[in-house]
């Protein structure tokens, strides 16, 4: 009798902490959110740790140091993607920490509505500097380990704003500052990008809000990849190796 006493609080207690231990895992999983605030609204990125660590990491510690405040969107390619993350509203190239590794190996997609790391022609080159493809670009995909192959990585989505990416990603472009071509004519301006905490995480949007995709400029956008600019400011259809 002693022995059935203690052994059935003893089953309740291990079934209890075996419930929270599961949930305190399913918590802990759960996708980290970022806000861009823009000028043309809120962007609202979720990302994927799971997938790309590494990039993930760097990204967040560059939000968390409040890197990309009054940053622009400084590259717009209709059809294509929009760039940002590197330049200050003055067009001063920002002072980033070292570059990291390439993890577009990773078998997250470049689709539409995906944020994924710009960088040079030097596949481990990416440090601060991001897009969000505006439209599926399947071309900047890994497909293997070597020059031509290595792709861009994919680290996250947008859940929240489509509609402020085909907005930004629509606007007129020019020269601008440094920059001879694809500047927007107006600034859009990363006013502020933040960290969500779970009771501030937006819900996925539905699938019927990308329906209506940008039509890519004919013989453009396929061509062209999402650079690294480098000092002098160029902002070539081909990548660039950051000085």
């Amino acid at each position: 009798m002693t022995f059935l006493s203690v052994s059935r609080p003893s089953r309740v207690f291990v079934f209890l902490f075996t419930a929270l231990c599961l949930l305190s895992t399913r918590a802990f999983a759960e996708p980290t959110q970022v806000t861009l605030e823009t000028t043309q609204g809120n962007i609202v990125l979720e990302l994927n740790a799971e997938r790309a660590p590494q990039t993930v990491r760097n990204f967040l510690q560059y939000v968390d140091d409040g890197f990309y405040n009054d940053t622009l969107f400084h590259r717009v390619i209709e059809g294509f993607m929009i760039q940002g993350g590197g330049f200050s509203t003055t067009y001063q190239r920002k002072t980033t920490r070292p570059p990291i590794s390439n993890e577009a190996y990773n078998g997250l997609r470049n689709d539409r509505y995906t944020i994924a790391m710009a960088r040079t022609t030097a596949p481990h080159s990416a440090t601060a500097q991001f897009f969000i493809n505006s439209e599926d670009n399947h071309n900047l995909n890994h497909t293997g380990t070597n020059q031509r192959g290595w792709g861009y990585t994919v680290f996250g989505k947008v859940v929240e704003g489509h509609d402020v990416v085909d907005a930004i990603s629509q606007t007129r472009t020019s020269s601008g500052g440094p920059f001879s071509r694809d500047v927007p004519k107006e600034p859009v301006i990363i006013l502020s990008a933040i960290r969500l905490d779970a009771s501030q995480a937006a819900q996925p949007a539905e699938a019927s809000e990308g329906a209506n995709a940008p039509t890519a400029k004919p013989g453009s956008s396929k061509s062209l990849k999402p650079i690294d600019t480098d000092l002098e400011g160029r902002a070539d259809s081909a990548p660039v190796q950051q000085n």
